[in-house]
């Protein structure tokens, strides 16, 4: 895939994180997860591989971002069940609820991005382009060495330093 700039997330609320953005988040390589929690394929492949990517890559490289992309069965998967599903299934990473010009039609991001459905995976390079665009179940190793790619090139200017002695990809400040 040719990469092209990634566009802005349209979210309207956000779980485990202050709201975040593109910009907040420059220097560092983005994995963008989008997830239904009614969908089967989210719940046993999609968010336990966000997990595993969260707990594998360095924190000071890779900051992995949820977003919640609804376009069926709203009634059932508002904020407020979210936020259980969240807390059952012990999802930390940073969760953005995809928002809805029309909920008729499919999320603005969804759209955005040419999503297909959930899952669905975006990998962002430390410039802001989108370097992957996948849907449905990526293996853990191709999946790995995609993101192992993208860290190893040159960041952007950003530099690392310890915090809390960790360096850690720190909203607001790129990779700190």
């Amino acid at each position: 895939m040719n990469a092209v700039p990634a566009q802005p997330w349209a979210t309207t609320r956000w779980f485990n994180s202050e709201p975040l953005t593109l910009e907040d988040l420059r220097g560092c390589v983005i994995v963008l997860g989008t997830f239904q929690m009614l969908c089967p394929g989210c719940v046993t492949n999609g968010l336990p591989q966000l997990q595993r990517i969260e707990q594998t890559f360095n924190r000071s490289d890779v900051a992995v971002i949820g977003l919640h992309t609804v376009f069926e069965h709203h009634a059932a998967m508002t904020p407020t069940s979210l936020e259980a599903f969240l807390l059952e299934y012990r999802i930390g990473f940073p969760v953005g609820v995809d928002a809805h010009d029309n909920p008729a039609s499919a999320p603005i991001t969804m759209t955005r991005y040419e999503l297909r459905g959930t899952p669905s995976l975006v990998l962002i390079d430390r410039a802001g382009m989108i370097r992957f665009r996948g849907f449905g179940h990526e293996p853990d190793l191709a999946l790995g060495a995609r993101i192992a790619q993208l860290i190893a090139q040159p960041d952007i200017g950003v530099t690392t330093a310890a915090v809390s002695g960790a360096a850690v990809c720190v909203p607001g400040k790129g990779c700190d």
